[in-house]
């Protein structure tokens, strides 16, 4: 069914912080159709009216404050233009943010990113039975972690790893997608329920422990599993099964480990003694066997 294009509505009214932080048009962009929903928000493919240049748009609603907007909110935009501005090779270019004011005293933001037409996922569906060759493996598997370990220098995790927000260039080249304004998102939250993909979450996140940057390394780890072996590692379809399915690779938690404020029970999982990851995937080499275990046990 053809999806009915429409210009992203906005009301003008006058801002104070507008030339500020969201110096762009939401005016010049028609959105054309929904890239994807992630753990923090949705994602549109949309038109550049100016240059018919086609860009992927981040939508992050912003409840207002009494001061107006949150300074989480302005440190965070901040930050994301700084990071544009070193130009990272594996980190998608944010060409603008752009604002505006909703009916509901609620403040829209437009993230304003380049768009790539493949993203990982798609690149893995269509492999042949073959699967990836090492070297590719090998050669996006860095480009991976340097982009992470870039966006960790910068004090951002991004908290929703997966193959599709992994994005593929002409060239090759493997680029991070749908990040920033988590914090912002992780306050709306909290009013929201989202329904996300398990699978690559970490189990301190899924255990609702407090965590750090590491739950990108985590999911990374099972990306990186999922270029050798075509699907993925921890395919959970509950929080309990997920978990279920990492303690399988991992071992069952001791009592002692077993977070004391969660109601989910210790008891309801089988014993496990830990495993190597290419226990369960056997596509594994040694060294992606010990990058895996590093990064996941």
């Amino acid at each position: 069914m053809a999806s009915k294009h429409h210009h992203i509505k906005a009301q003008h009214q006058p801002q104070p912080q507008q030339q500020t932080f969201g110096e762009g048009d939401p005016f010049n962009y028609e959105e054309l159709n929904v890239i994807g929903t992630g753990a923090y928000g949705t994602v549109y493919r949309a038109r550049d009216n100016l240059t018919g240049r086609i860009v992927a748009i981040k939508k992050v609603r912003i409840p207002l404050t009494d001061n107006g907007v949150p300074m989480s909110t302005l440190r965070e935009i901040a930050l994301l233009k700084q990071l544009n501005a070193s130009d990272h090779p594996n980190i998608v270019k944010l060409f603008e943010v752009c604002q505006f004011l909703e009916r509901e005293g609620q403040l829209m933001v437009l993230l304003v990113f380049e768009h790539l037409e493949q993203d990982l996922s798609d690149l893995i569906e269509r492999l042949p039975k073959s699967g990836m060759p090492p070297t590719t493996i090998q050669r996006l598997s860095r480009e991976l972690l340097t982009g992470v370990d870039f966006l960790h220098s910068h004090r951002i995790i991004h908290r929703d790893l997966k193959p599709q927000n992994l994005l593929i260039s002409s060239q090759g080249h493997l680029k991070i997608a749908d990040f920033g304004l988590a914090k912002t998102y992780d306050f709306e939250m909290k009013l929201t329920s989202v329904v996300v993909t398990l699978w690559y979450r970490a189990p301190e996140v899924l255990l609702a422990q407090t965590y750090n940057s590491s739950v990108d390394i985590w999911s990374a780890a099972c990306i990186i599993a999922e270029m050798f072996s075509r699907k993925a590692l921890f395919p959970g379809t509950s929080e309990a099964n997920q978990l279920d399915r990492i303690f399988e690779l991992t071992g069952r938690p001791s009592p002692q480990q077993w977070p004391k404020t969660i109601s989910l029970s210790r008891e309801h999982f089988t014993v496990r003694q830990p495993k190597q990851p290419r226990d369960l995937c056997p596509n594994l080499c040694e060294y992606s066997n010990d990058l895996l275990a590093v990064s996941l046990l």
